[in-house]
């Protein structure tokens, strides 16, 4: 009979936090295990020094190396599979003598633990049972004082060894988030936080529930100071109150095409950040509630100007205001409306960002493939802000130099003749076979992309909620084993 294996959770380190099933597994155990680094003090007995007796079996697995470098001829990921290879054939020895064995880890056992690598060796082969315990992450939030998160919010756990980028990606992108391994690497999280506006929210835990525990504000901490066991938190802002600032500043946000999977992180941050959401209603009721206290106001599409205008008012007086745009806000989109009033004097002092979005054109290709793989142009079929004699000149000059065109705003209930105008146009100059991709609602419920040809082309069932990809006179049209049909044009121009 082999012996049985558990994972022990023993909390964040009050030994009064440990679970009695912990206890239990302790006193049930023949041999009591625990990591070390070469000091050989050893964080995980501490916690259950009490609980280990003298006829318990104390297995110390003492770690080769922590941060400094080595020799080994698998580098530093190689010398610790080595030395967890080695510390899992001790504690199956005495598991295939039929000793029950407790390893020990701080915290939660699969929770950034030691104790998983023994895990990954051992539980296929033993009868294991891991005993949960509590995190670091509650025992931060619980020294706090504050909720971590509430309702619908999204809780984001990473490490800060992350590269910055990818710090500042997922800081922005969230709503609570606990940052875990400071330590070194305090410096960059810290700018991470700062690049992705969260530095003011971000709270200090260090040493949760043990000796030499510290919490504050993370921005008034010595990075010279902070531990390896230490976590930065951006706990709940639901019912925080923003704060009172001299200057506000607006951010134009590309939403994508669709809704909240086509925001990037970085446009994601920037409405979690908001005090204010202003937009034409359509794409703001796309924008799902980030958290509670934030002010939404809805207008029309044909008050471009008007909305501008008011949201850089807003940031004049301290408010930090999202305006939402549909695809890509500077094509044919709010980025150009809003930097066209903020060039006046009396708003020169505004800082104002545009953030990129996925445009309509890009999503409604890669719906039908890939039909801008070359050359194109964009063009917008609504003659509401240029004449028509300008469009039809575009098109044709388009067409004449064998260009795919995306067509955008094609027509509504009160442009009804532009799509058939350009089409007779087009047929002038290209084949009637030349393939047209429809795409409708692209990403949305309603979501529909075909492909006809420019013959085919109805205008009567393209509505303001259509792309048109027009291809050129290289794109090909191809049925794929699934029985789906994609346009892709050739890198190559025979």
């Amino acid at each position: 009979m082999t012996g049985k294996l558990y994972g022990v959770g023993l909390g964040p380190g009050d030994p009064d936090l440990m679970t009695v099933a912990a206890v239990k597994a302790i006193a049930a155990a023949d041999v009591v295990a625990y990591h070390s680094a070469r000091h050989g003090r050893s964080i995980a007995r501490s916690i259950a020094a009490e609980h280990i007796r003298e006829d318990h079996i104390e297995e110390r697995l003492m770690y080769p190396l922590t941060v400094e470098t080595t020799d080994h001829p698998g580098g530093y990921r190689g010398a610790l599979d080595d030395f967890y290879e080695e510390a899992a054939a001790r504690l199956a020895a005495h598991l295939d003598a039929g000793r029950t064995v407790a390893v020990l880890a701080e915290g939660d056992p699969l929770f950034y633990g030691s104790y998983q690598h023994m895990h990954k060796r051992l539980a296929h082969r033993y009868d294991t049972t891991v005993l949960p315990g509590v995190t670091s992450v509650s025992a931060a939030a619980a020294r706090l004082g504050e909720p971590l998160c509430e309702a619908e919010e999204v809780l984001t756990i990473v490490p800060g060894t992350l590269p910055e980028d990818e710090l500042t990606a997922r800081l922005a992108g969230t709503d609570s988030a606990v940052v875990m391994k400071l330590g070194r690497t305090f410096p960059t999280v810290k700018r991470a936080l700062e690049r992705a506006g969260r530095l003011e929210d971000a709270r200090y835990v260090e040493r949760a529930f043990m000796a030499g525990e510290r919490t504050g504000r993370l921005d008034a901490i010595d990075p010279d100071s902070v531990p390896y066991f230490s976590v930065a938190v951006l706990p709940s802002r639901i019912d925080a109150k923003p704060p009172v600032r001299e200057k506000g500043e607006v951010v134009v946000v590309g939403t994508g095409p669709a809704g909240a999977p086509w925001l990037t992180p970085e446009s994601r941050g920037a409405l979690v950040n908001a005090d204010v959401l202003v937009g034409y209603t359509t794409y703001l009721d796309r924008v799902p509630v980030l958290r509670a206290g934030q002010i939404r106001h809805g207008s029309d599409n044909k008050v471009e100007s008007e909305r501008a205008e008011f949201a850089l008012d807003l940031a004049r007086r301290g408010h930090r205001v999202a305006v939402v745009s549909g695809g890509d806000p500077g094509v044919f989109a709010m980025a150009t409306a809003v930097l066209e009033v903020a060039s006046e004097e009396r708003y020169a002092d505004v800082p104002v960002r545009v953030l990129p979005g996925v445009t309509a054109a890009n999503a409604a290709a890669a719906a039908a493939g890939a039909p801008l793989g070359h050359d194109y142009a964009t063009i917008s079929l609504s003659d509401r802000l240029k004449p028509w004699e300008v469009i039809s000149r575009r098109v044709r000059a388009a067409a004449e130099a064998d260009l795919v065109l995306a067509i955008y705003n094609p027509g509504s209930r009160s442009r009804t003749h532009q799509v058939a105008a350009a089409r007779d146009l087009l047929l002038e100059l290209r084949s009637p076979d030349t393939p047209v991709v429809v795409a409708r609602d692209v990403g949305g419920p309603e979501q529909s992309v075909r492909i006809l040809t420019l013959k085919t082309l109805d205008p009567s069932e393209v509505d303001m909620r259509t792309l048109l990809l027009v291809g050129s006179s290289q794109t090909v049209v191809t049925e794929r084993g699934d029985g789906r049909t994609i346009a892709w044009t050739p890198r190559r121009y025979s």
